[in-house]
Parts: structure tokens; C-alpha cells; sequence
């Protein structure tokens, strides 16, 4: 028989070691966060379009290293909201597996799409229970519908979830997605999670994608992280200032009638200004270089003597009108481009203006990226389409 103080002693050894035990599971709490600000004058816009998938499901209510996976997936969301700067993109937030008081739906589309704003998302994301199946599927299918009839071509699909109980029903719906949008559509992955069943699902619907990637939880919850997810995969850095020849042309008014292959004065150009030289481009060959940094339409100082031409030019032919076509490079979205470069032929047309030219003989017009004249493949080249065009 073992006596009472042996029994004692070996309790509270027993107790030491579940308290030794205790202590020795892994808890990681989710760490303090300040959002690094992105400062969006210094970059352009990488993803025209993108949506948030959100796990709501029932698995989600379980823990990983003593947190709430829900909560984690939603303080990812909440830290890559903060960081994205708001840059004119379209923004959805999708769930999927709900409790009754949040949808009785297999999926449900919570914000957008809509221009991002940081304040508005925020607002519509208000999951604070899992619950329900895990109808990645079904979230998938929507998307479809989400992002028809969007401008832009770079989408992307940000997938927040433990990869549990998905089936190859997710995968056969991610194919279809991709299948309908081809390389205008990336798949990111965030695992909230450790299940290796779980990982590999989002595995093969991140390389379905074949552009984007899966990956952990644990970095994007740190400020330096998401900064460098954000930078990497939403936004891409403007190149630096160069001085961007934006070239000031008024076109052909007359051929070679003789066929010579040169004009000259056996050449007949009835409609040649005065002043407007004439060589082998046309009748009236006015061209010349007026300098633009990159994404401004402030006239650079190199310009001031072609355009005292050009308003020289103007000067003697005072019956003539003039249409200002501006015209950009292929950096940045379309919308940006067509506004960015209406605002180049508008500031040719107030110099020429402040210069005494009458505003009534000036039209402007803003082409963006629509009629390059070189090759966007290049850094000359994408100069050389920054431009606007004097046309009579």
C-alpha cells in the first residue's frame, strides 16, 4: 500500500508536469499593428479590379496557436485595407459559410464591386460568427458575375480561409474562373491555418491561377509584411522623372504631287500656312519637342521656343483652327490616361492662349494610350507616346 505522503507527492508532481505542459503550447498572440503608408503619388496602380474572399465558414470558429481563425482572417482584412491606397481600383468583399443573422445565402457579395474606399469597406465588413458550409464553390461561381463588364484588364481574387471541407468542387469552379478570364485574372491564397489538407487545396487553386500565389497568415499580420505584399502584388513604383518629349505636330496638308519623292517647288501646297516650312513629311511640317515630366502636364521650359512658333505660326494664318490632341503612354489605367492626357492638350492650348492665339480657334481632345505611335515596350518608346498633336 502506498502511503499518503508518496501519493501526495507524486499529484503534485503530476500537476507540475500538466502545468509545464500548459505553458509549453504555443500561443501567438495576434501582434500590434501600424499600417505603413503607401504614399500613392509614387506609384501606379497594378490590379485595376479586385475581390476579397472571405472564409465565414464553420471551421473558422476553431482555434490556430490559441487564436480564433475568424479573427485572424479578419484582422488580415482589416490590415490590407488600411495599406492599400485608395488609387481609383474596384473593390469587392465577398464571404462564404454564414451564420443565419449574417445571410442565409451560400455566398454573398458584403461590399461592391465598387471604387475602393478604404472608409466603405471597413463599414459593410461585419462577420463576428462563423458559421455554415464551406461553399467556396458557390463564392467562386459569383465572382464570375462580379467582375463583368469592369474596365481594366489585371483582376485578382484574394482568397482569406483555413482550405477546410472546400472539396473539388472549389477547384473545378477556380478552373472555370480562370477559364472565363484567362491571364486577365491572378489567384492569391491565405491559408488561416495549419492542416496540411487545408494548404494544399489552396495550393492548386493559387497555381490554377497561374499568376499570384498562396501563402501564410502569419506574415501579413505584421505592418512590414502586408506593406510588402501590397507593394509587391497591387501597385508598381513610377518610373523616375525623365523629361517626356510630348511632340507637338501638325500633319500633312499637301503630298508630292509631282511624285518625286520630294516636296519642292514644282510641288503645288495651296494650303501651306505662312511661316510652316515644307520638306519631304508634307506641306505644312511643323514638329518639334515639347517637354512633360512623366505624369504631369506642366509645359517643361525646353518647350517655350517651339510653341513661340507655333503662336507665330498661328499669328499669320488668322483664319486657321486647330484641334490639340493629347496622348499618354500605356502606364496606368485607362481612365487616369484619358483624363491625364486631355490635361496635357489643355495646357498646350492655355499657353498658346495667354500668348494671344483666340480660345475660339482651339479644340482639345484626350486620346490616353489608345493611338501610341511607338512601341510601349520601351522607355523611348513610351516617351515618344507621350504627346499631343496640333491637327488644323
Amino acid at each position: 500500500m502506498i502511503k499518503k505522503p508518496v501519493v501526495k507527492s507524486l499529484i503534485s508532481i503530476m500537476a507540475l508536469f500538466f502545468l509545464i505542459g500548459c505553458t509549453a503550447k504555443e500561443h501567438v498572440p495576434i501582434p500590434s499593428f501600424s499600417a505603413n503608408i503607401i504614399d500613392a503619388d509614387m506609384y501606379l496602380p497594378k490590379i485595376d479590379n479586385f475581390l476579397i474572399v472571405f472564409d465565414g465558414s464553420s471551421s473558422m470558429r476553431h482555434k490556430i496557436k490559441e487564436e480564433v481563425k475568424l479573427d485572424i482572417a479578419k484582422a488580415i482584412v482589416d490590415r490590407m485595407n488600411q495599406t492599400i491606397p485608395e488609387m481609383g481600383q474596384t473593390v469587392g468583399l465577398r464571404s462564404f459559410g454564414h451564420v443565419p443573422e449574417v445571410s442565409k445565402e451560400n455566398t454573398s457579395l458584403l461590399y461592391g464591386m465598387a471604387e475602393y474606399s478604404t472608409q466603405d469597406l471597413n463599414k459593410q465588413f461585419n462577420i463576428s460568427t462563423a458559421g455554415g458550409l464551406s461553399r467556396l464553390d458557390a463564392a467562386l461561381d459569383a465572382a464570375q458575375l462580379d467582375f463583368e463588364k469592369l474596365s481594366g484588364a489585371d483582376n485578382a481574387v484574394i482568397i482569406i480561409s483555413d482550405g477546410l471541407d472546400l472539396g473539388a468542387a472549389a477547384l473545378a469552379s477556380a478552373q472555370s474562373l480562370k477559364d472565363k478570364y484567362g491571364p486577365g485574372i491572378c489567384f492569391y491564397t491565405v491559408q488561416v491555418g495549419d492542416a496540411p489538407e487545408g494548404k494544399k487545396v489552396l495550393q492548386q487553386i493559387a497555381k490554377i491561377g497561374d499568376c499570384g500565389f498562396d501563402l501564410g497568415y502569419e506574415r501579413l499580420l505584421t505592418s512590414a509584411g502586408m506593406a510588402e505584399f501590397v507593394e509587391n502584388e497591387f501597385v508598381v513604383k513610377k518610373p523616375k522623372e525623365v523629361a517626356a518629349p510630348v511632340a507637338v505636330v501638325v500633319p500633312t496638308v499637301n503630298k508630292d504631287t509631282d511624285n518625286d519623292g520630294v516636296l519642292n517647288e514644282d510641288d503645288q501646297c495651296p494650303n501651306t500656312p505662312d511661316g510652316a516650312s515644307i520638306n519631304t513629311v508634307g506641306c505644312w511640317a511643323f514638329s518639334n519637342t515639347a517637354l512633360f515630366d512623366f505624369d504631369k502636364s506642366e509645359i517643361k521650359s525646353e518647350a517655350y521656343p517651339m510653341l513661340s512658333d507655333a503662336v507665330s505660326i498661328l499669328e499669320k494664318n488668322p483664319s486657321m483652327d486647330v484641334t490639340l490632341q493629347g496622348h499618354t503612354d500605356n502606364i496606368g489605367n485607362a481612365e487616369y490616361n484619358m483624363g491625364l492626357s486631355l490635361r496635357r492638350a489643355d495646357a498646350i492650348k492655355a499657353y498658346l492662349v495667354e500668348k494671344g492665339v483666340s480660345e475660339g480657334r482651339l479644340v482639345t481632345e484626350g486620346f490616353g494610350s489608345t493611338k501610341p505611335i511607338s512601341p510601349n515596350s520601351s522607355a523611348l518608346g513610351r516617351s515618344l507616346n507621350r504627346r499631343v498633336e496640333l491637327r488644323p
